[in-house]
């Protein structure tokens, strides 16, 4: 995207976790950290605040090379199913790492936007503000399908 400088919509899904296979398979250095075994196959790991905040800078340096407009949005109710409140990865000082990374990464301009919201990103309140945002950089309009390469 950051070549094609073309309008970006983007956001934080499911950068709480870190993805194993079996449980068996988690080396022994993270045995003690916040796993969820997703099923017999799939074992999951909660990141840190340290771990998001690195992943917030690095994907905030990427956003600052893009020329086009740029819409990132901060669900400040959860990253995924398992970071809403209730669940086993809910960690609302990791998300705010990771948030504050990037606002303190990201140049911010009158294109180039961090928006927070405080819905889940799996709320449908969350989907509208996505569309509502493609929609105003796409000129209002469907989603075009491209045409075949041959």
């Amino acid at each position: 995207m950051i070549r094609a400088r073309m309008p970006y919509i983007g956001s934080v899904g499911a950068l709480d976790m870190v993805n194993f296979r079996a449980f068996e398979t988690v080396p022994e250095a993270f045995r003690s950290r916040n796993l969820y075994r997703d099923n017999p196959e799939i074992t999951l790991m909660r990141t840190t605040p340290q771990e998001n905040a690195a992943m917030g800078r690095w994907i905030g340096e990427r956003l600052n090379r893009m020329e086009a407009p740029v819409r990132f949005f901060l669900p400040e109710g959860g990253v995924s199913a398992l970071d809403a409140p209730g669940q086993p990865f809910h960690d609302p000082a990791a998300d705010e790492a990771l948030f504050a990374a990037l606002e303190g990464t990201v140049r911010q301009t009158s294109t180039r936007q961090l928006i927070r919201l405080p819905h889940h990103i799996n709320a449908p309140e969350f989907s509208a503000e996505i569309v509502k945002a493609y929609r105003t950089l796409h000129g209002g309009g469907r989603p075009q399908r491209r045409a075949k390469v041959r």
